[in-house]
């Protein structure tokens, strides 16, 4: 299969994952609706609610994390590998050139934030620097450019949204079974099965949406990958870097749960079984996304 090939399959992918994600909210907001007698009204404010809490992140997200990676300006004497192989990629690629930052941190890892290519920014961790040659290093830059230039931040955004509708949903027809007015005898006879339905949707459609936002992020990893071997032409170099960075045994301190997913390589290392921690990763496991590239 060809990167071509691989790009069009996965944004088959993500579109078939998007439209999973709608199905499932307007199926939560149907039964809820039914099993409380509220209609559709549920949806308005779980969305508005979502919405609005999305807003910060998406406007002052890159800010949040970068202060909580303790990441730094890159120096363009000290960081000149890092600055000159994402120059000639931005230029390559048509794409304006990103702001670069460096964390501190002797484990190699990086990744890239900002709301669209106008306002990114790739951060890369000393250790990376240090430990990877250029080509390694321009692979990983390829890949968080690609992740730019697919409005990757953008989509993951969008998506929180949604996972946000489906939590609120459930969380509203929680208190309205609970705390709600009574309601008449033919309202029960006639949603007493969707009440039962909502009940189980409470409880599932929150996990179920998470489970599809991972899967989203999954697939945006294997076509940022895919990207990146058509701007370097080198998936070799990507096969490489993943490998050096995933085996590398210091642990990147900067890491944290809010960030994890942004990083090319996932900076927790679980103890869990293959399926199940392949379920709820937010990365593919590096096996994979290695064959993936061995077959461009």
């Amino acid at each position: 299969m060809t990167f071509y090939e691989q790009i069009d399959q996965n944004k088959r992918n993500t579109l078939l994952i998007i439209s999973i994600f709608f199905v499932l909210i307007g199926a939560v907001a149907c039964v809820f609706g039914q099993a409380s007698d509220a209609g559709f009204a549920y949806i308005i404010p779980a969305f508005v609610f979502s919405l609005f809490s999305s807003f910060g992140s998406y406007f002052f997200g890159d800010k949040i994390i970068l202060a909580l990676s303790g990441a730094r300006p890159a120096d363009k004497n000290r960081d000149f590998n890092f600055f000159t192989v994402t120059e000639n990629l931005a230029l390559g690629s048509g794409m304006p050139m990103p702001k670069l930052y460096v964390i501190p941190d002797s484990a190699p890892n990086a990744f890239a934030t900002g709301r669209d290519p106008n306002h990114a920014i790739i951060c890369t961790t000393t250790g990376l620097l240090g430990k990877l040659d250029r080509t390694e290093l321009e692979a990983v830059v390829a890949h968080e450019l690609s992740h730019i230039r697919n409005y990757d931040i953008r989509l993951m955004m969008i998506v929180s949204v949604l996972v946000g509708m489906v939590v609120l949903l459930a969380d509203l027809f929680n208190r309205r079974m609970f705390w709600g007015g009574r309601r008449s005898s033919k309202s029960r006879d006639r949603s007493g099965i969707f009440v039962i339905l909502g009940l189980i949707l409470a409880i599932f459609a929150p996990i179920f949406a998470k489970l599809i936002q991972l899967a989203l992020s999954r697939q945006r990893e294997y076509l940022a990958d895919a990207s990146a071997v058509s701007l370097t032409k080198q998936p070799n170099g990507l096969i490489s870097a993943l490998e050096k960075i995933s085996a590398d045994p210091e642990p990147l301190e900067a890491a944290n749960r809010a960030t994890a997913h942004l990083y090319i390589v996932n900076p927790f290392k679980g103890n869990l079984s293959r399926a199940v921690s392949t379920a709820f990763s937010t990365h593919p496991p590096i096996a994979d996304r290695i064959s993936r590239l061995k077959e461009l």
